[in-house]
């Protein structure tokens, strides 16, 4: 499980640097730069979190196993950024002033967004597992 939860962490940094530099890019700026937080790693690994859910609802049809993700990564989001505001007092990213922004922590115009990404993640887990089976660890 902590193997995993490393494995999601990186990922989502990756993800999230690809994505940022991609939205740089519409921006105007030409040299895509793209970021993230220290903090996002292990919000991100805690997609280990989300692999009994897939082993639960892995034969639904898609369009409810996309929104069950969906839910679950605005909770997470949510969460862990109020959290992060309770500790130290800021959260590292901020919506506020974005119409679909709620207490500025997610964004209600991701919700597509993380409907793939919850998609792509069954996608991860099941690779990660067949690499499992093969190298038994």
């Amino acid at each position: 499980m902590s193997r995993r939860f490393i494995i999601y962490g990186l990922l989502g940094w990756c993800i999230e640097i690809f994505w940022t530099g991609l939205g740089a890019m519409f921006s105007g700026d030409v040299k895509l730069t793209g970021h993230t937080y220290m903090w996002m790693f292990f919000i991100y690994g805690l997609a280990v979190l989300m692999e009994p859910i897939h082993d639960k609802i892995r034969y639904w049809p898609t369009i409810l196993r996309g929104g069950i993700y969906t839910v679950f990564i605005f909770t997470m989001e949510y969460s862990t950024g109020w959290l992060l505001r309770q500790i130290l007092g800021v959260c590292p990213w901020d919506y506020s002033g974005n119409l679909f922004s709620v207490n500025g922590l997610i964004r209600l115009d991701y919700g597509p967004v993380w409907f793939l990404a919850g998609l792509l993640f069954e996608k991860v887990h099941d690779g990660l597992r067949k690499i499992d089976d093969i190298i038994k660890i």
